[in-house]
């Protein structure tokens, strides 16, 4: 795939997405609810999740109903990552993906109701009751789908977060932080991509891994520079807010440039990653690697 390709491929791939979350997310819940849900995951974000699941499982030539249903999973996960952590007992935020929070929209309770409900949905979406998935493919993506929510995933990471308000965290203790809050769901979605796939070579997968973990670390670099020299309008979300909050980040700790130079070493750590994967249909996985390091917002 060339440069030139890779829009298209992309705005393919998030229209498949897109049609099948409103599928799946109905709107005729109880009490409205469906109706947060919908407002919490539809018509917004890069879905860079589901990209990355769909790019690997193209690449491994995975069972194409399995990685949708994956795809989703991914990104309902982090539509309710994102409700939850806008909350006043988290993050207390107003502005996401340049529209009022959800909480700030439906109220507190709903958007908590909302968030629970999306994350049982994900798994849901992963057991299906009819032969798009054979059983033992049904469970090793429900377990890695558990593992990249919970304690070793983004709700330790979160914790972490919230105890390092006010401290002074050493590049090693951030990097830890940040591949669990948000590294983890992002090489979940690679490594969901290579289970829709049978008989995938071991050499493959540890590559696949090597590139899930340096993008998912290059995703929240480019997040805290982004949180410095973007603006809100562009970047869809409350701008500063992370120094605003006193949390340690990689520009607070390394500054501007330093951080910069690491997102782009971790571009390069990706590339070789595939490079040495012994795998050929990879054009959309270098693209998404390049797209996460040189997004605006």
């Amino acid at each position: 795939m060339s440069a030139m390709d890779f829009p298209a491929w992309m705005a393919a791939q998030q229209a498949l997405v897109e049609e099948a979350l409103s599928r799946w997310v109905a709107a005729d819940s109880p009490a409205g609810l469906g109706q947060v849900m919908r407002y919490a995951v539809l018509g917004g974000g890069k879905r860079l999740r589901p990209l990355l699941v769909l790019a690997t499982s193209e690449a491994v030539r995975g069972n194409d109903a399995a990685a949708l249903r994956a795809a989703c999973a991914t990104e309902l996960i982090h539509a309710y990552s994102l409700v939850h952590d806008d909350l006043p007992c988290m993050d207390n935020d107003v502005l996401r993906r340049g529209k009022p929070t959800v909480h700030v929209q439906f109220g507190e309770a709903r958007a908590l109701l909302a968030g629970d409900a999306l994350q049982a949905l994900a798994f849901e979406l992963l057991a299906p009751d009819d032969a798009t998935m054979p059983p033992a493919m049904q469970a090793a993506l429900c377990r890695l789908l558990a593992r990249a929510v919970g304690v070793r995933g983004m709700a330790g990471g979160q914790a972490i977060d919230l105890a390092s308000v006010g401290q002074r965290l050493t590049e090693p203790e951030l990097c830890a932080m940040h591949q669990l809050k948000t590294g983890a769901l992002l090489q979940a979605s690679v490594r969901m991509g290579a289970t829709c796939g049978a008989d995938v070579p071991s050499k493959a997968r540890l590559a696949l891994d090597d590139y899930g973990a340096a993008i998912g670390l290059a995703f929240q670099v480019v997040d805290d520079i982004l949180d410095v020299t973007a603006d809100s309008n562009a970047l869809g979300k409350t701008v500063g807010k992370d120094s605003a909050a006193d949390k340690p980040t990689y520009v607070s700790l390394l500054g501007l440039q330093a951080s910069q130079a690491l997102a782009d070493d971790l571009r390069v750590r990706a590339h070789a990653a595939l490079d040495g994967s012994g795998m050929t249909r990879l054009g959309p996985l270098r693209a998404l690697a390049d797209l996460v390091v040189r997004r605006e917002n």
